[in-house]
């Protein structure tokens, strides 16, 4: 059972720490690309994968060496882990609950409003710093640009996605031969400007908070996933843990108690 135990746990924790370091170098990439919009996905990631890489690597000393400080550390390291994940999932599913686009009539792409988000993920939206960096990512990837030359048919046919519905259009509904007093605000917002186009819409905030909620909910899974597999590696390392303290409290005692068992014959 003591070889079991720790070579499993052993192996299995030098597989996450060889994981780790693609997420840590995902994490770099991402501070440096100016095609991503979310740019807050960045640091969790990195402290996710630097973290994964220290507790894998003092797990993998301790189920190798016996270390018993070192599984002390990697368990508790380990149970924050799982706690934490589970946090993170549950606050998951309560913030990016909300949302969703709208069927247009007559078009194959969704619309998307600001007021069908939650408020947490609305009032983090419309902070004028982090929208300006938003807006410039969006520029900088050129989403829009792989739509300007649709025709009218395009439109009835073709597909959006969340951030082109919202930043590279004016909203279906506006009709601009009406009084504009009766339509939607964003229609107001719309330029022709490539660089302007409705940027400043609240449709565009809706299509950007769209990305982020799909993106979550891809992350709820993951994390589900990686809580159950967390478990699973923390029973293991309990059992290590209890092997390699057995094996210390055996080497330390172990003699005084082979000198004690030793049977004299002699006994003149």
């Amino acid at each position: 059972m003591t070889r079991v135990s720790n070579t499993f746990i052993g192996f299995l924790n030098l597989l996450t720490l060889l994981t780790s370091i693609p997420i840590i170098g995902g994490g770099l990439w991402m501070a440096k690309s100016t095609a991503t919009c979310e740019s807050f996905l960045q640091r969790p990631l990195m402290v996710v994968g630097f973290v994964i890489l220290l507790v894998s690597l003092a797990g993998f000393i301790g189920a190798c060496y016996h270390v018993v400080w070192a599984l002390w550390v990697y368990l508790a390291v380990m149970l924050f882990l799982i706690a934490a994940l589970l946090a993170v999932t549950v606050f998951g599913f309560v913030v990016v609950g909300p949302g969703g686009g709208v069927d247009v009539p007559g078009r194959a792409y969704k619309e998307y409003h600001l007021q069908s988000y939650s408020p947490w993920l609305r009032k983090r939206i419309e902070n004028p710093s982090y929208w300006m960096t938003v807006r410039s990512c969006i520029l900088g990837s050129k989403t829009c640009s792989k739509i300007v030359m649709w025709t009218p048919s395009d439109y009835m046919t073709g597909t959006l996605s969340p951030i082109q519905s919202g930043c590279c259009k004016p909203p279906t509904a506006c009709d601009y031969q009406a009084p504009m007093m009766t339509q939607d605000p964003d229609c107001y917002k719309w330029n022709n400007d490539a660089n302007l186009l409705c940027y400043e819409c609240d449709s565009c905030k809706a299509g950007v908070l769209e990305d982020v909620r799909r993106d979550w909910h891809r992350l709820s899974v993951l994390n589900i996933i990686m809580v159950m597999l967390l478990i699973g590696i923390y029973f293991v390392g309990c059992c290590a843990f209890q092997n390699a303290k057995r094996a210390d409290d055996y080497s330390s005692y172990g003699g005084a108690t082979m000198y004690k068992s030793r049977p004299k014959w002699n006994f003149y």
